[in-house]
């Protein structure tokens, strides 16, 4: 009978990923609609790809870990593929240099689509039968894969429209909600701190354990000890943003780390990424095009670093919060409210200004942007990577990283969720990244 019952939950899960994969895989194509097959060969800033690319190695992942290791007879489509779209897998295969993604004008885009449908007739044979556990459990984690490489699709080609003379817009704004009136003013709640527990528990997956997919960075479920902590009600706004650089935000060292006053000057940063300075007013770009500051300064600051995020924080005498804390303080909410959130799911692919003005928790805790932590990005206690390749998922970058916590509005519904950790280098400013105070 047990066996009966295991080999009946396990059809009802690939019935279940069946139906997933359909969806997500067919996602990364309509998010490519608007682009022509020349937008989709630019590669505008080192930490972007090309759309093409993203196409590519989505189906390069599913073939890799899933198709060649648990379909018998699978064919590869092209044999040069396993290294040409391996993004950094050093042992599974060689790789291209990163920077070199916008030259691959071929294979073609033709070609890339033929490729993911190959590979689309693969994993749907697989999933046919009776397939093994462990290729349930890699067919989540690649959807899982695919959906943070839409939302950095949407990233990358933002950049690349940016990049533009021209400018063109990748989608014009449905709605937009009026600029007159005011937003609630930023209020403060009280957390008692003391003993918590955050991360995941078991697996890691839906497979298997009955429980929520969660990647490998997110486990173990460990305790950690909170002063008592505050945060604030809502994200940081383009206006308020504004008034720090008013203040000489970005010529006063005394409210900037050593390495974020260096990269300021460096770099020669004057205000967020995309805002621009046009006849003595600021404008800031979006996927809908372009904006002014007075259109936008309800709506929460993005594209800013760690060290601004920081420096910020610092010059309205608060703090950026832990990791930890963030965690604690989305755990209090309502069950449901990471689905409710302005995420890539609602179409706006823009920020959006906060609606409740008689909230009684913190608002925009999920979606308009991820939100930076004062908190490094190290592995958990009793972390442990999985076994062989995707042992380099997440494990390897443990080093030199800053924590965000809450997704973006270009953030797959599905893809979210309280312990969700996302990492970058403390000077990124390409990402939909913005601020949370906090206080003790």
């Amino acid at each position: 009978m047990g066996a009966v019952m295991g080999s009946t939950v396990m059809a009802s899960l690939g019935e279940m990923l069946r139906e997933r994969y359909c969806t997500v895989r067919q996602r990364s194509v309509a998010l490519c609609e608007p682009l022509t097959p020349e937008d989709m060969m630019v590669q505008s800033c080192p930490e972007a790809s090309p759309a093409k690319w993203h196409l590519a190695h989505t189906a390069w992942f599913f073939e890799s870990f899933v198709a060649r290791e648990f379909l018998a007879g699978y064919q590869l489509f092209d044999v040069n593929f396993p290294w040409l779209f391996n993004s950094y897998y050093q042992t599974f295969a060689e790789f291209p240099d990163k920077r070199l993604r916008a030259s691959f004008s071929r294979p073609g885009l033709n070609e890339v689509m033929r490729y993911r449908e190959h590979v689309d007739a693969a994993i749907a044979k697989l999933l046919e039968g009776d397939a093994p556990e462990e290729a349930l459990r890699r067919i989540e984690l690649g959807l899982h894969h695919e959906e943070q490489h839409q939302e950095l699709l949407l990233t990358d080609i933002k950049h690349a429209l940016f990049v533009n003379p021209l400018q063109p817009v990748y989608r014009a704004a449905e709605s937009d909600e009026p600029v007159a009136g005011e937003i609630p003013q930023m209020r403060y709640f009280g957390y008692d701190g003391g003993l918590v527990e955050i991360g995941q528990a078991g697996t890691g997956t839906a497979v298997g354990d009955g429980g929520g997919f969660c990647f490998d960075n997110e486990r173990p479920r460990h305790r950690e000890w909170l002063e008592p902590f505050k945060l604030a009600s809502r994200l940081v706004t383009c206006g308020e943003y504004a008034g720090f650089m008013a203040d000489g935000g970005y010529r006063r060292p005394e409210l900037w780390l050593s390495a974020g006053w260096q990269t300021v000057q460096d770099e020669g940063w004057k205000a967020p990424l995309y805002w621009r300075a046009r006849d003595g007013q600021w404008t800031t770009w979006s996927l809908g095009g372009r904006r002014t500051l007075e259109e936008m300064k309800n709506r929460p600051v993005s594209h800013v670093s760690y060290y601004e995020a920081d420096a910020y924080a610092r010059w309205a005498g608060r703090r950026l919060p832990t990791e930890a804390e963030w965690e604690t303080a989305a755990a209090s909410l309502p069950a449901g409210t990471e689905t409710e959130g302005n995420l890539l799911d609602s179409g706006r692919l823009e920020t959006a200004a906060v609606a409740n003005s008689a909230q009684d928790a913190p608002a925009q805790m999920y979606g308009d942007c991820w939100e930076w932590t004062g908190s490094a990005y190290l592995g958990y206690p009793g972390f442990v990577p999985l076994n062989g390749s995707l042992g380099e998922y997440n494990g390897k970058f443990m080093s030199g990283q800053m924590v965000l916590r809450g997704g973006s509005c270009v953030t797959p519904r599905d893809h979210i969720r309280a312990s969700y950790r996302n990492f970058f280098s403390p000077e990124t400013r390409w990402q939909f990244s913005g601020i949370r105070l906090a206080s003790f």
